[in-house]
């Protein structure tokens, strides 16, 4: 459904934006949760961000992918809609591209590695926008948006004035970012990433990723995989794993993967042998969350009507869209939360943003 269909009635509209009064969002998120806003602008050009007049609160939406919105936001959301992608550099080694922040992330992927700029493969298939990505420091099968980002540009909200953050600036680690630690301190206009050339640099050291990549160039009488076998293993695996979030509402993977200490995991796997496990540091080692629900008897179970997925139990799924709240989502993850944490001792923290009534959110 189309923004122009969203809204109950438009108060105003410029070429670089429109302003909107009792907006729906339900079929802006992707948990199918439903929710109207007091109002919503939606911004076509970063140049109108100067131009608005916003009270003490406000809540930027991107794709929707990664949130879970109250019944009603009494606040205005932002929602940033501007499109493009531009080379600003290139050489024989390597390309740099400026893809604006309203850009569907998939449909970038994908081109991009149809063009032959690669080290976006591995997270094919990904919802959301552009903008978006730098906040959760998306991540997938081995790679995290930061090992490919050159640069952000923001809109500082307090001093009114454009800037453009270092991949360091942007304070990168596992599932977190600068933009998660001051929230509504910037808006993300645009983000430049660096994308290589060189089609035999591949990354596939992630779970079974390997296996399917390499079969699908054996499939073409090759024994080098490239990334295009990366990008179309990585989608092959989502689809078999993960729901449509267009035919089952979610929210892709609700908990992190936990980072605990090796000790820990060790006095674990002496327990469970099969557990498996992804070394982070000689101290610490990531295990899958979606192991640890599943092994707690919980895959395809939850609290009606919040259940993990059937085939990948890191997946909250909503099997009331419109109806269910996130009243709902709160009982049924708290109930994994404790199952697990009483089998493994492991605490398993939320991914996805929680929204406020206020616009603020955790």
């Amino acid at each position: 459904m189309s923004d122009t269909h969203q809204h109950s009635y438009q108060d105003s509209f410029q070429d670089s934006y429109q302003i909107c009064h009792q907006y729906d969002l339900s079929h802006l998120n992707t948990m199918a949760l439903r929710c109207v806003a007091d109002t919503a602008i939606i911004i076509h050009d970063a140049d109108a961000l100067p131009k608005l007049e916003l009270g003490d609160s406000w809540f930027v939406l991107s794709g929707g992918s990664n949130v879970l919105l109250p019944s009603r936001l009494d606040t205005t959301v932002i929602l940033p809609r501007m499109m493009g992608k531009r080379i600003i550099d290139e050489t024989d080694e390597y390309i740099l591209l400026e893809v604006m922040a309203g850009e569907n992330w998939h449909e970038l992927v994908t081109h991009c590695t149809h063009q032959g700029w690669y080290g976006l493969e591995n997270l094919a298939l990904i919802p959301g926008l552009a903008g978006a990505a730098p906040v959760q420091n998306i991540g997938a099968y081995g790679v995290q948006l930061e090992d490919a980002l050159e640069c952000v540009q923001v809109y500082e909200w307090a001093t009114g004035e454009f800037h453009t953050l270092s991949r360091d600036d942007c304070q990168f680690r596992y599932r977190h970012s600068i933009f998660k630690d001051e929230p509504n301190r910037y808006l993300i206009t645009a983000i430049t990433l660096r994308l290589h050339k060189n089609p035999t640099i591949t990354r596939t050291g992630y779970g079974d990723l390997h296996a399917h990549a390499l079969s699908l160039a054996h499939d073409d009488n090759r024994e080098i995989i490239r990334p295009l076998d990366v990008y179309q293993a990585v989608i092959a695996i989502r689809e078999s794993k993960l729901p449509n979030p267009a035919i089952l509402p979610n929210c892709g993977s609700f908990f992190q993967n936990p980072v605990i200490p090796t000790e820990q995991f060790l006095a674990l796997q002496s327990s469970y042998p099969t557990i498996p496990s992804y070394p982070v540091s000689d101290d610490e080692t990531k295990v899958p969350a979606g192991w640890l629900i599943d092994q707690s008897g919980l895959k395809g179970k939850g609290i009606e009507p919040i259940l993990t997925h059937a085939k990948q139990a890191l997946v909250l799924t909503n099997h009331a869209p419109l109806t269910a709240t996130q009243d709902d989502i709160k009982v049924a993850a708290n109930h994994i939360i404790s199952t697990v944490h009483d089998k493994f001792g492991i605490t398993l923290v939320r991914e996805p943003v929680w929204v406020n009534a206020d616009g603020s959110y955790i």
